[in-house]
C-alpha cells in the first residue's frame, strides 16, 4: 500500500492527468477518508484518536516551493491534483486552500489544470461546492448507483449514506464536473463483488442521464489493493461499458486501464 509521505508529492505521471503534482492535505502518516474502498492503494483507514493535518499557509508555503522548484528546471506540470491521504474535501479550510492554489497555479504554471479527486461525500458542504465549482477538474466518485454495492465497495463511513442522495447533489453541478467510476469484480466475506453485471451498468447509465456530467472517466485499478483477490477489468470490456454509454445518453467517455 503507498502512504504519500509529503505535503506535496509527485510529480507522477497519471493515466488521466499526465504530469500531475500531488497535493495531500491529510496526515503523512495515516489514512483518514469518509469512505474506506476495498481497492484503495492507500489501504484502509488508520484507526487513530490524532493525526496531524497540515494547515492552509503550510500547504501554501510548500505548494510554492516546489512550483518554484519546477519552473526552475523547466519542468511544469500539466495538473496540481488534490488526491492524497483520504478524502481532500475532508480539510477544515478546503476552499482557501483551492483559492491559494488556483492564485499560484496562475502566476507559475498558468497553464496547469486544477484537479480535485474526490468521493463527493463532503460536496453538500457549502465552501467545499464553491471550491468544487472553482477548479478546472471536478472529478467525483460515482462507482455505483445500487446502495448496496456501493456500502460494500466503497464501504461510507456514514451508514446512511445513499446514491440517491449523491445523485441529487452531483445534479448541483450543473454539469460541471466529471464522474469517474471504478469498475472492478472479485470476492468479498460476504460474497462475490461485481459493478459490471447488466444490472450494474443500467442502473449506473440511467444515473448518468440525470447527472449530465461533462466528462465519465472509467477505469480499473492499477496497484495493489488492501482486499486480496480483486480482479482488473480488462479494457476490451471498459471499451464496451464506455461505447454503451456513448451510445445511451451522448455523452463524453474517457477509458483508462
Amino acid at each position: 500500500m503507498i502512504l504519500f509521505d509529503k505535503i506535496i508529492f509527485g510529480p507522477v505521471k497519471s493515466r488521466r492527468l499526465g504530469v500531475s503534482l500531488g497535493v495531500n492535505l491529510l496526515p503523512v502518516d495515516a489514512k483518514i477518508c469518509s469512505f474506506d474502498c476495498v481497492y484503495c492503494e492507500c489501504g484502509f483507514n488508520t484507526r487513530i484518536k490524532e493525526a496531524s493535518i497540515p494547515g492552509r499557509e503550510q500547504v501554501f508555503q510548500a505548494l510554492e516551493a516546489k512550483l518554484k522548484e519546477m519552473v526552475k528546471a523547466c519542468e511544469l506540470p500539466d495538473s496540481i491534483t488534490f488526491a492524497g491521504n483520504g478524502e481532500p474535501t475532508m480539510h477544515k479550510d478546503f476552499e482557501g486552500v483551492i483559492d491559494d492554489t488556483l492564485a499560484l497555479r496562475d502566476q507559475y504554471c498558468p497553464k496547469a489544470q486544477v484537479s480535485v479527486l474526490s468521493n463527493s461525500t463532503h460536496m453538500h458542504k457549502p465552501g467545499v461546492f464553491k471550491a468544487l465549482n472553482k477548479v478546472d477538474q471536478n472529478i467525483l466518485k460515482f462507482d455505483s448507483a445500487l446502495d448496496e454495492t456501493v456500502h460494500r465497495l466503497n464501504r461510507p463511513l456514514n451508514k446512511s449514506f445513499t446514491t440517491a442522495w449523491q445523485i441529487e447533489h452531483f445534479k448541483k453541478f450543473n454539469g460541471n464536473l466529471i464522474i469517474q467510476t471504478m469498475f472492478i469484480r472479485g470476492m468479498l466475506n460476504d460474497g462475490i463483488i461485481d459493478n459490471t453485471t447488466d444490472e450494474e451498468i443500467d442502473a449506473w447509465i440511467k444515473a448518468l442521464q440525470v447527472i449530465r456530467p461533462k466528462q465519465v472517466m472509467i477505469y480499473t485499478f492499477e496497484r495493489e489493493t488492501p482486499t486480496k483477490g480483486m480482479q482488473k477489468i480488462s479494457l476490451t470490456e471498459l471499451n464496451e461499458i464506455a461505447e454503451k454509454v456513448r451510445v445511451t445518453t451522448g455523452l463524453d467517455v474517457a477509458v483508462f486501464a
